[in-house]
């Protein structure tokens, strides 16, 4: 099964590329079958308050091309900070319906699972315009404006920017 069509050799630079391929995405990857019983277990939970999460086209398709990997950080200095190590599974959000919530509505959009930086514990969300966020301890991150560019960002090692009030 593939999704949408094959992106050119150019898609990523050259070192995510390859950490992404080492990792098992291709171009044309496309899991919907995995990405879709995601998206029934997400809807499906409820949260003790009484929260959901939200289930959109950009959240399932990010899911669809990168769901599962688990790509580490690289070795060595990023462009402005450390790189990150990336997992991209909802699931590792289930129980962040209420924060995902509560930051849709700040940016008043819908925000859901992405998936995780394992060695910050940051939980990454995307929105339904597909922007990708960081949320850790901390506080709330702008990865990047879509699923390309936040994977290069965090695996490049760019500074996010930090999501502020007023």
């Amino acid at each position: 099964m593939t999704g949408p069509s094959v992106p050119d050799a150019t898609r990523f630079p050259v070192g995510v590329d390859a950490a992404l391929r080492a990792a098992g995405w291709r171009p044309g990857r496309w899991d919907m079958v995995r990405a879709e019983q995601w998206a029934d277990r997400l809807r499906a939970h409820v949260s003790p308050g009484g929260h959901r999460h939200a289930v959109f086209p950009a959240a399932v398709e990010a899911w669809a091309e990168f769901g599962g990997l688990a790509i580490p950080a690289t070795a060595g200095p990023g462009r402005q900070v450390a790189p990150s190590g990336v997992v991209i599974d909802p699931m590792r959000g289930l129980h962040l319906a209420r924060t995902f919530g509560d930051l849709g509505r700040a940016l008043e959009t819908e925000v859901g699972p992405l998936g995780e930086e394992p060695d910050s514990g940051a939980l990454l969300a995307i929105d339904a315009e597909g922007r990708v966020y960081a949320v850790d301890h901390t506080g709330d991150w702008y990865a990047g404006p879509d699923i390309d560019r936040a994977l290069t960002a965090l695996l490049g090692g760019l500074r996010p920017v930090r999501l502020t009030t007023g």
